[in-house]
């Protein structure tokens, strides 16, 4: 087992803000620049840091009125990590479809009323789908082919009143290393140059 959730609680005291509201997507075999092409967006800026990306963010959603999303990407390995500061473009299928094909897509959000979901595509197949606060709900081709993974990286599975409802984000950041093999830290995170562009939210512009 690659890691569990007390491996990711530096998450929310390392960045508060984007723990607030954040899509993180992980993207095998692209270069930052091909995933904002193939989300319909061109380099736009270059900032350093996890953190440095909420400003621009904030300025793009006034901008664009929520029809264009701002996204920063980086590289991580052979992956591509883009991070959206209280975006969601992670989470529609007529953006993660397309750019999963021929690769493997792993994404997972959270908004600030503690909405959540976790998506595993390969090749354009949505082979996972469920919500951390509520792991039991899945769907996807193949919605319990991860249950004792989701169950070792801590995720509790019971449906009864005395569930555990703690960690489940970051349960999500362990159980998308598994998928993936890339473990992020904090100092990946700050150090890490992102390619930023805005991408159109599909069937908004």
């Amino acid at each position: 087992m690659s890691a569990t959730a007390p491996d990711y609680t530096w998450f929310s005291d390392r960045f508060p803000g984007l723990m607030e509201a954040y899509c993180l997507t992980l993207v095998k075999g692209l270069t930052p620049d091909g995933l904002l092409d193939r989300l319909g967006a061109r380099e736009e800026c270059r900032v350093t840091g996890a953190e440095e990306l909420l400003e621009p963010a904030h300025h793009a959603w006034e901008e664009h009125q929520g029809d264009r999303l701002f996204v920063g990407a980086t590289a991580v390995g052979d992956w591509t990590l883009a991070i959206e500061p209280n975006g969601y473009l992670g989470t529609l299928d007529e953006a993660i479809i397309p750019l999963s094909k021929g690769t493997r897509l792993v994404s997972h959000f959270r908004n600030v009323n503690a909405g959540d979901h976790f998506f595993w595509l390969d090749d354009g197949d949505l082979r996972l789908h469920f919500e951390p606060l509520f792991p039991t709900g899945r769907d996807g081709s193949d919605p319990d082919g991860l249950v004792e993974v989701m169950r070792q990286v801590g995720f509790d599975l019971s449906e009864d009143a005395d569930a555990s409802y703690e960690l489940h984000t970051e349960a999500a950041f362990a159980l998308a290393e598994h998928l993936t093999g890339i473990r992020l830290t904090p100092e990946l995170l700050e150090s890490a140059t992102y390619v930023c562009g805005t991408a159109p939210v599909p069937g908004r512009c």
